[in-house]
């Protein structure tokens, strides 16, 4: 190795490295976003399935808490329309809708894009 390049793998290592760990989290964000937004759609199915055959809206919320286990339940907020059992008759249809704040984790993209809200409408039919 000549002396004058001694350094020159440190420099390229702090040039790269910040590159690299901007990768590592933003693959880390994407995941924990994407695992949200299944578990709202897959939360919001099962709970519209539920209100198609004539559950309370008690049994309904229950339901999606069940199914939305790995968010925070304070943070998750859940709309029921039209409200109540007796307002869904035969026919109508039931439209449930999850919303759950996410934040980014990524530094300076979470410093740019402050939290944003992700939402999930499922409709059903009333059987």
């Amino acid at each position: 190795m000549k002396k004058g390049e001694k350094g020159q793998s440190l420099v390229e290592t702090a040039l790269i490295l910040p590159i690299l760990l901007m990768i590592i989290f933003g693959i880390t964000d994407f995941g924990r976003i994407f695992h949200a937004y299944l578990t709202l759609d897959h939360a919001g199915r099962e709970a519209a399935r539920v209100a198609t055959v004539g559950a309370e809206d008690n049994l309904i919320k229950t339901k999606i808490r069940e199914a939305t286990s790995g968010l925070i339940e304070e943070e998750l907020n859940i709309t029921i329309l039209p409200v109540g059992k007796e307002n869904r008759p035969s026919g109508s249809d039931v439209t449930i809708t999850l919303t759950y704040p996410v934040e980014f984790l990524t530094p300076f993209v979470g410093w740019v894009v402050d939290e944003f809200d992700l939402e999930n409408t499922t409709v059903m039919r009333v059987e």
